[in-house]
């Protein structure tokens, strides 16, 4: 497949960019906008590709990928390679085993990396990186499904793959046409479709991506409201026809300055904060029932919700706490200090 490059007929619109004072944009700055308008031509002609000729090939490499019973083998040299070690990191953190063997390595007792049961993603832009043939030799000999990624199908890697994702040609945006840029972005652009449109077809969920990111910024955004709320035992919660100086005692002690009231079924009906403590303050407030002064249907949170959403939900409403709930009754109370605690963010 030939495919002509999307900016052949499309020169980069570089705007003019001023100072405060009119000051032209520095030659590095148009350098930069130079590199990206043509970064984003090859972008524009990938989506066409895959929109066209590359949808068939693309849905069958998903199909390999999924149906693979071992492990996803990338393999690629130079700059090709650097891509595939992403790609093998990405597939793996995803829930699809993998893992990058480098070529030279391959051919001095690495192959013995690669069982039958695994699928080979074979990277080259040229396709005629010698480095790669005695992997390509070895996937022929044991029928290990073999997917290619190379802008010529007609090059060695191409002949030889089983499913053959053919990238377009397009224009490098090193000046002198040499260095791996535009080329490497959609190398790596077609991977990730790759890892999403796998995981998206195995049903890989938020909660099995927290099983492979426990640690870390993102490891804290992946925690569940179960995996940060306060549970049962220490509980802030009273029925309906508990005495205020007694609810009082209660909310002191528990220190999430609220109380969830129960109806007689255990369900939570009310809540009652600090607030609502202000506002009813008087004489006989001591004396009156929890039932008459709590706010009906308060806000509270599922079990399954990520901490993410549980901390935008405190925010939006402009709260500091909430009861998880489930089947109407309360399992959990969740703090907004406690998410920040986390490194939920």
């Amino acid at each position: 497949m030939a495919v002509s490059s999307a900016s052949a007929d499309r020169k980069p619109r570089l705007k003019a960019i001023r100072g405060g004072k009119g000051t032209p944009a520095s030659a590095s700055v148009a350098s930069a906008l130079r590199t990206l308008e043509i970064e984003r031509d090859g972008m524009r002609a990938l989506v066409d590709a895959i929109a066209g000729p590359l949808a068939e090939p693309f849905s069958a490499a998903v199909d390999t990928l999924k149906n693979a019973r071992g492990r996803i083998i990338v393999t690629g040299i130079g700059k090709s390679g650097h891509v595939g070690q992403k790609l093998a990191a990405t597939f793996a953190s995803t829930g699809s085993p993998a893992f990058f063997v480098h070529p030279s390595e391959a051919s001095h007792g690495d192959l013995g990396m690669i069982t039958r049961d695994d699928v080979i993603l074979a990277l080259s832009w040229s396709g005629e990186t010698v480095e790669l043939k005695n992997i390509l030799t070895f996937s022929r000999r044991f029928a290990v499904p073999l997917i290619a990624i190379t802008s010529r199908r007609e090059s060695a890697l191409g002949r030889t793959g089983d499913v053959v994702l053919e990238l377009p040609r397009i224009k490098e945006a090193c000046p002198h046409g040499l260095a791996p840029t535009t080329s490497t972005t959609i190398q790596l652009a077609l991977g990730d479709a790759l890892a999403i449109a796998l995981l998206e077809v195995k049903g890989f969920t938020a909660h099995d991506f927290k099983e492979f990111h426990p640690g870390g910024s993102l490891g804290a955004q992946l925690k569940f409201v179960t995996d940060v709320m306060h549970k049962v035992d220490s509980l802030p919660l009273a029925d309906e026809s508990t005495l205020m100086s007694d609810a009082i005692v209660i909310m002191t002690q528990r220190s999430f300055g609220c109380l969830g009231v129960l109806d007689p079924k255990g369900c939570l009906v009310g809540i009652i904060t600090d607030g609502d403590l202000r506002r009813h303050m008087g004489r006989n407030l001591m004396a009156t029932r929890v039932g008459d002064i709590m706010t009906k249907k308060p806000k509270t949170i599922k079990p399954g919700v990520m901490a993410s959403a549980a901390l935008e939900m405190l925010n939006s409403s402009r709260i500091t706490a909430l009861f998880v709930v489930d089947k109407g009754k309360p399992i959990g109370i969740i703090h907004v200090h406690d998410l920040l605690r986390t490194g939920v963010v």
